[in-house]
């Protein structure tokens, strides 16, 4: 093979073209020219008209596509990609702490509406426990906080 040409395969080695690469991580190839962009993966080069990737590029967009769904934006792993070990461990713990923030706002809502399907009120707006839970929404703006949601 001369390094150039797609379709040798991961397991060979090869060069995988655009397609191969879209077609093994589930992401759009116009997706994958925009992380090139962004500079999140990097083509090994071309085979005709098409972009190739060496095999190792499958291993960045599963990064991508995880980072994605635990609530990275394509910005942050950017960053995340280029900091430091140190800066790196420091902006992981914020998104632990942020993702822990996630959850308990979570369980809050799993609690408001496990509430709303038991209660016996004619409307959830006529239930002062809902309505309560609803306030808990809003910043507080007389200086005393709104009742909490129990549970």
């Amino acid at each position: 093979m001369d390094g150039q040409r797609g379709g040798g395969g991961p397991e060979e080695g090869g060069l995988l073209d655009i397609a191969e690469v879209a077609r093994s991580t589930g992401v759009a190839p116009s997706a994958l020219r925009y992380y090139e962009r962004l500079g999140l993966v990097e083509p090994a080069g071309r085979h005709g008209l098409r972009r190739t990737y060496r095999p190792e590029v499958l291993d960045r967009v599963a990064l991508i596509v995880g980072a994605r769904a635990t609530g990275f934006s394509l910005a942050e792993l950017s960053d995340l990609l280029a900091a430091s070990p140190g800066e790196l461990r420091a902006r992981l713990a914020g998104k632990v702490d942020e993702i822990d923030r996630r959850i308990e706002e979570m369980r809050t809502a799993r609690a408001r509406i496990g509430h709303a399907l038991t209660c016996r009120h004619p409307t959830l707006l006529d239930c002062p426990t809902f309505r309560a839970g609803l306030r808990e929404l809003l910043p507080e703006v007389s200086g005393e906080p709104a009742p909490r949601l129990p549970g």
